[in-house]
């Protein structure tokens, strides 16, 4: 397995990955054949191989080099679970995960995919894993959950150190029971998924109610469909 994923490290010295402050997403410079990103976050990237189809590679910038080996460790500590991705090992600058087909529940709402309620338990199952582990199952959205084949895995675990509940995942669920049936097969333009997204994250925690916000989005999505 080592010696595969490392045929991948000259295409990964030809990229760049540049991080900003203020939670800003990184940016790429540079690229190689057959390399190709898949993923922007404020800390790295992640990157598809086609020389190493089994793999994907979180390239870390330079700002967040600690944070990768703290994901490293989360990684080790939750091995052996069949809702995450399993960590192989790392570079200087990046971690070797296993490659997850599947699309995001996120890419579920734009193509009009149904989300089974299936997927749900298997998140909460997940986070009940990461608490037998002693971590912090943080940071769970829609862009950093995969839908295999009615089944959920869960991506991005490098919030799962961090204190405090960011109650992302509960708003989810939520949501899901009681407005996702009134729209589970039809397509979400993506303007009204960012807009709603932009609402959420601009929300003060301490006046938040889930009632209230859920109205203002059936607004959006009423207004929408006149």
């Amino acid at each position: 397995m080592m010696l595969d994923w490392k045929q991948s490290e000259h295409a990964l010295s030809h990229i760049e990955v540049i991080g900003y402050d203020q939670n800003k997403p990184v940016s790429v410079n540079g690229g190689a054949e057959g390399l190709r990103c898949i993923g922007i976050g404020t800390d790295a990237a992640v990157f598809y191989y086609s020389g190493t189809p089994d793999f994907a590679y979180k390239v870390y910038s330079d700002k967040a080099l600690e944070k990768k080996r703290t994901e490293a460790e989360i990684y080790e500590r939750l091995e052996g679970s069949p809702y995450f991705a399993r960590c192989y090992g790392s570079g200087s600058n990046y971690l070797v995960l296993s490659y997850e087909q599947g699309i995001t529940l996120y890419d579920c709402l734009l193509q009009g995919v149904r989300v089974p309620e299936q997927a749900i338990q298997d998140v909460e199952a997940a986070r009940e894993f990461v608490r037998e582990r002693n971590l912090n199952p943080r940071d769970i959205h829609l862009k950093n959950i995969l839908l295999q084949e009615g089944r959920a895995k869960v991506l991005d675990v490098s919030e799962y150190g961090k204190e405090g509940n960011d109650h992302r995942w509960e708003h989810l669920v939520w949501s899901y029971k009681r407005f996702y049936p009134l729209i589970a097969g039809s397509r979400v333009p993506a303007w009204i998924l960012e807009t709603v997204s932009n609402w959420y994250n601009r929300i003060d925690s301490t006046t938040f109610s889930i009632e209230d916000f859920s109205k203002r989005v059936s607004s959006l999505f009423l207004g929408d469909r006149k």
